[in-house]
């Protein structure tokens, strides 16, 4: 297996999965001795997959060219990957990247169904195969090929880190708002079911501008994000830089937070990877498998409850037996009313409790 000196990961679904797949690529270059890796990703996923270390190449598969001529970028792709590496990974078990695992290289190991009337044929073909477990954290479904090429590894969510040059930006943005030691605020996520109402969100932002700290509202530049920048109250402590920072800046501006609070997205899983304190707001998603990861605990959440800390993190969510039902909102319409019954108050007390005991 020391041989395998060039080295595809496929990871065709959200930013998440992509994020959270540093720690495979990570043990994947240590043990090879820094082999060459590439990717394939979906083209929305790509300024994220840029941003990883240790990558020599990304690959992009678009949804868009897909209905404009599906063919011509399934033919470029077809030659582009055609046996040109060692060891292939694919860390989803659609078709798709099933067959591309598969055309890449000699060796491939893939995420599978437990459906056997799905995944029958990928396991005859493929080198190796697992199944890909929704009642596992996707950082533990991520690893699974490491077990496969039995390579040892810890059960830790890996950050990204820069250079110091990169910091004199946000460094110099705090600095100009007079901004030393404060908290993130992320409203936002990538869809609105996952999104906190807003006069539920102002009232939390009200209860954390009593705490005398700066609070940093951040976001990126979507019609999401930037229809909620119009809402964000004027208050004293808090400061609205939604759409004013880049993906890179995020990563920077985490690290330099004293605590996360906002919702279940992208964000959320950056924090926890920097080990920061963690306050998260979660609607239906699947909790086992979508928490944030804790690495001091090397774990994750394991139940639905209306609040639980395990580490430092703590999730809230809805006291609603239907809560986590893993659908994009209520019958899949897009709003989820389990968000409306979380209430602000109560995250708030944990805030504060945590605020007052951390003595700033």
């Amino acid at each position: 297996m020391k041989k395998n000196k060039k080295i595809l990961i496929i990871i065709q679904r959200s930013n998440g999965d992509v994020f959270l797949s540093a720690s495979l690529i990570n043990n994947l270059y240590k043990f090879y001795q820094s082999p060459e890796i590439d990717l394939l990703v979906n083209d929305d996923t790509y300024p994220l997959a840029s941003l990883l270390p240790n990558i020599n190449f990304i690959h992009t598969f678009s949804y868009t060219k897909k209905q404009d001529n599906q063919f011509k970028q399934e033919k470029n792709l077809v030659m582009s990957l055609f046996k040109k590496y060692d060891l292939s990974i694919n860390l989803t078990a659609s078709d798709r990247s099933v067959i591309y695992a598969l055309i890449a290289a000699r060796k491939s190991i893939s995420a599978v169904e437990k459906d056997k009337s799905k995944s029958w044929w990928k396991k005859i073909l493929l080198s190796h195969h697992y199944y890909f477990d929704e009642s596992k954290h996707i950082l533990l479904n991520n690893l699974q090929p490491l077990r496969k090429l039995k390579i040892k590894y810890d059960n830790l969510q890996s950050s990204i880190s820069f250079s110091k040059n990169n910091y004199s930006d946000i460094k110099s943005k705090l600095k100009l708002n007079a901004i030393n030691r404060f908290i993130i605020f992320h409203p936002s996520a990538q869809y609105n079911y996952k999104i906190y109402p807003k006069k539920l969100r102002d009232k939390l932002l009200e209860f954390l501008n009593t705490l005398e700290v700066p609070i940093v509202v951040t976001g990126g530049n979507t019609e999401i994000d930037l229809n909620i920048k119009k809402e964000i109250p004027s208050l004293s402590n808090i400061y609205n830089f939604i759409g004013e920072t880049s993906l890179k800046d995020y990563f920077i501006l985490s690290e330099l937070a004293l605590a996360y609070i906002g919702m279940d997205t992208l964000n959320m899983h950056i924090a926890s990877s920097q080990n920061k304190r963690i306050f998260a707001i979660f609607g239906p998603t699947n909790i086992t498998m979508w928490s944030p990861w804790s690495n001091q605990l090397k774990s994750s959440a394991l139940i639905n409850t209306p609040i639980q800390t395990y580490g430092n993190i703590t999730i809230f969510q809805a006291n609603m037996p239907c809560v986590a039902c893993g659908q994009a909102g209520c019958d899949n319409h897009g709003k989820s009313d389990c968000l409306d019954h979380i209430s602000p108050k109560v995250v708030f007390d944990e805030v504060k409790n945590w605020h007052q005991n951390v003595g700033f």
